[in-house]
């Protein structure tokens, strides 16, 4: 898109909570410009003292930039979008896109080419590496992918959990199969608590990959874990901080291997993300993951969400 490259992009980050000044702090380390606007006095004064270039209560008074980076409530994501689209400019918003599928729909309609979403496990060491795995054939025909994201409460008083757990597995998902199965079933399991946790299976028909998602905010203890079964063999990251990844020969039942450690390296995923961002702005590929996959996420959101009965 800026084809003659940019040596030190100057980026628009629109929200400075508690996810934003990690996205800062990043975008500083990798020699970008940041701009920020945010409407809490306290927020304002904690982007000044880390360095922002400039500090603003609303975004219409941000500067021209290189590109945006939204990190603002997600029930406010497609406002916020929306009110920088005229900038023409390449945005990348945190997941999900929206939790709103026909303003979703909407922001594809109008900025395919140039908005993008930020699904950091897409870059996973360990995910990559399950990707290659899977699609590389040395597992054979792939017959399930299971998700694990289980924790305490959500820190997030906009949206309910599910909102906030599920885009994750989903972009695991697309990021291993190269594609999102469509959704069968769903529940809660917890009676009056809704939205609180899903247990979701996507697959497209006999013959297809089964997909088994389950997130929940009702565990004191943290839980991440993926595990891709092939006819050949089996993958697993263990947890989101393992360097790396498990594989054994054999299906359940039929191993014919221990397992074996796989190195995957310890590379952070917000700033993997947010380097492929810059990188972009210089003139390089667009980011993981495109509007129209973050719509497709969305769009699998609110299937599962109709089939558990969630508002």
């Amino acid at each position: 898109m800026n084809g003659g490259g940019i040596a030190q992009p100057a980026i628009g980050l629109v929200g400075f909570g508690r996810w934003g000044r990690h996205i800062f702090r990043d975008l500083r380390a990798l020699g970008a410009t940041v701009h920020v606007a945010v409407p809490g006095d306290a927020s304002r004064q904690a982007a000044a003292e880390a360095g922002a270039a400039s500090v603003q209560a609303n975004l219409s008074a941000l500067p021209e930039v290189d590109g945006y980076m939204v990190a603002t409530p997600t029930a406010t994501h497609a406002q916020v979008i929306a009110a920088l689209l005229a900038r023409n400019r390449p945005i990348f918003v945190e997941k999900p896109l929206t939790n709103d599928v026909d303003a979703a729909r909407h922001l594809v309609e109008q900025a395919a080419d140039r908005l993008f979403v930020m699904d950091k496990w897409r870059y996973h060491p360990g995910i990559r590496a399950l990707a290659q795995q899977a699609r590389s054939g040395a597992l054979g025909e792939i017959l399930a992918v299971r998700t694990l994201r289980l924790g305490w409460d959500n820190p997030h008083r906009d949206v309910d959990a599910v909102w906030i757990l599920l885009p994750h597995d989903l972009s695991i998902v697309l990021e291993i199969l190269g594609a999102l199965p469509a959704a069968q079933a769903a529940f809660s399991t917890v009676p009056g608590r809704p939205g609180s946790d899903l247990i979701a299976v996507l697959h497209d028909g006999p013959g297809s990959a089964q997909v088994t998602i389950e997130v929940s905010s009702h565990h004191p203890t943290s839980r991440r874990a993926v595990v891709v079964v092939g006819t050949k063999g089996v993958a697993q990251l263990p947890d989101s901080y393992d360097d790396r990844i498990l594989t054994a020969a054999g299906v359940p039942g039929e191993m014919t291997s221990k397992p074996t450690d796989i190195a995957v390296g310890g590379e952070m995923p917000l700033l993997l993300e947010l380097e492929a961002f810059v990188a972009h702005l210089r003139g390089g590929p667009p980011p993981r993951s495109s509007a129209r996959e973050g719509l497709m996420i969305v769009e699998r959101i609110h299937a599962l969400r109709r089939l558990a009965g969630l508002p």
